[in-house]
């Protein structure tokens, strides 16, 4: 379960919107951007960003993922009685619970603006525990002990407490490897803790000592929907021209939209499934996502030897920290302090050959720059989102912030106009 926090800050504009993005940290482009919205969007906004043509070379030989960009969209939203098994003096006591524990993972009952904003961005996952299979029982009620051997179950239910403290791990597989020991750092140094590379006592007991918190299950029974199979998918072409031609950019299969959905390592997702057709009524067994941070976040740090980035709050207090790649030796990123400019919703991409020809890449997750751009003071240089999550931290980018998808989403409906971005 988790405390919901009071919100006071949104982002500027929310909504379908494309955006023309050009050169992420490359020199080849201005950048010149005209945002366009839909019908139910509000506002419109001219937006002066840039993304890195570079970045769509890093990615045009991925095998990239393809949904509709509206996929996860319109969840259910019955599944409100609490069970019995919840901690109801929390309630009495006047603690926000979160959604979570009630069935609904990424709820958000609040009336803020920032939960108003990302209850738009994520879509909301109702889920049963009923009949769970004897490995998520497992997950679900593993435990670190001093010496103990982090096995795919006890490493689930580490990332998942790292997760639900805000500090994420990318795509959750249940190993014990880089971004969750960058996570775990990250969990250290916000509870001024020691910063180990192994996990131990006081750590362990600083992410269980929120008992609402420890009565949520990380794997939990989510059965499939006509739109979660039915989603839009495409072969992603590998030359520039071809992706042009495409109405959007979407997932290429089925399983790599359900990895990004429940924020899974998408061989780990047919691991727990290893009997599914993963057809519409199936029961499959998810990752439970929880919910993101809700506290507006005035500054970030992307730290390029540690490769996270790291959000704070107006009072300097760290928030969230997320796993990132930021920059390479060929295109690194820029140095100093820059600010937010402007915050885009599934943005196009115009990528320029080396003869000067622009071809403009159609909005959608397998975007060179996911379905997200943060774009900064400085031009041509952004935080966006990435269509190889499963990579993050594992590949280069050029000269951005790269973030998972979902990552993405979640700092857009939090970062505040005009924020802080440091690079160090």
């Amino acid at each position: 379960m988790y405390k919901l926090n009071k919100l006071s800050q949104i982002m500027m504009a929310m909504g379908t919107s494309a955006v023309l993005l050009t050169g992420c940290g490359g020199s080849n482009d201005d950048a010149n951007a005209q945002q366009t919205t839909d019908n139910t969007t509000e506002q419109s906004t001219t937006a002066e960003t840039s993304a890195n043509q570079n970045d769509m070379n890093a990615n045009s030989e991925m095998a990239t993922d393809d949904a509709a960009m509206n996929a996860n969209a319109g969840m259910d939203d019955s599944a409100n009685d609490m069970p019995s098994d919840i901690d109801k003096s929390l309630i009495e006591s006047g603690d926000d619970i979160s959604p979570v524990t009630r069935g609904i993972s990424q709820k958000l009952d609040g009336n803020s603006k920032t939960e108003t904003a990302l209850s738009k961005l994520l879509p909301e996952i109702e889920y049963n525990t009923d009949n769970l299979s004897e490995r998520a029982t497992k997950a679900n009620e593993a435990t670190w002990t001093e010496g103990a051997k982090i096995d795919q179950n006890l490493g689930t239910k580490i990332q998942a407490l790292l997760n639900w403290n805000h500090h994420g791990v990318g795509a959750v597989d249940g190993r014990w490897g880089k971004n969750t020991i960058k996570a775990m750092k990250a969990f250290q140094e916000a509870n001024n803790l020691p910063v180990t590379d192994s996990m131990n006592t006081d750590t362990w007991q600083a992410l269980t000592q929120d008992s609402a918190l420890m009565q949520q299950p990380v794997l939990v029974d989510y059965q499939l929907t006509d739109d979660d199979i039915n989603v839009k998918t495409t072969k992603i072409p590998s030359g520039a021209e071809e992706k042009a031609k495409l109405e959007a950019m979407y997932y290429e299969s089925v399983i790599e939209a359900l990895g990004e959905k429940f924020h899974i390592d998408t061989d780990y997702l047919k691991a727990l499934n290893p009997d599914s057709n993963f057809a519409a009524g199936d029961s499959i067994v998810v990752y439970n996502p929880g919910n993101p941070n809700t506290t507006p976040v005035s500054r970030v740090v992307a730290d390029k030897a540690a490769q996270t980035l790291y959000a704070y709050d107006s009072n300097d207090k760290m928030v969230a920290s997320y796993p990132t790649t930021v920059g390479s030796t060929s295109t690194p990123s820029p140095t100093g302090t820059h600010d937010v400019k402007v915050k885009i919703h599934k943005p196009n991409y115009t990528y320029t050959s080396d003869e000067g020809k622009k071809s403009i890449l159609p909005p959608g997750p397998n975007n060179p720059v996911g379905i997200v751009w943060i774009g900064l003071s400085k031009p041509s240089y952004g935080i966006h989102g990435s269509p190889d999550p499963e990579r993050i931290s594992r590949q280069a980018s050029a000269g951005c912030v790269r973030l998972t998808n979902w990552d993405a989403l979640a700092l857009l409906g939090t970062i505040e106009d005009g924020a802080t971005v440091e690079f160090r």
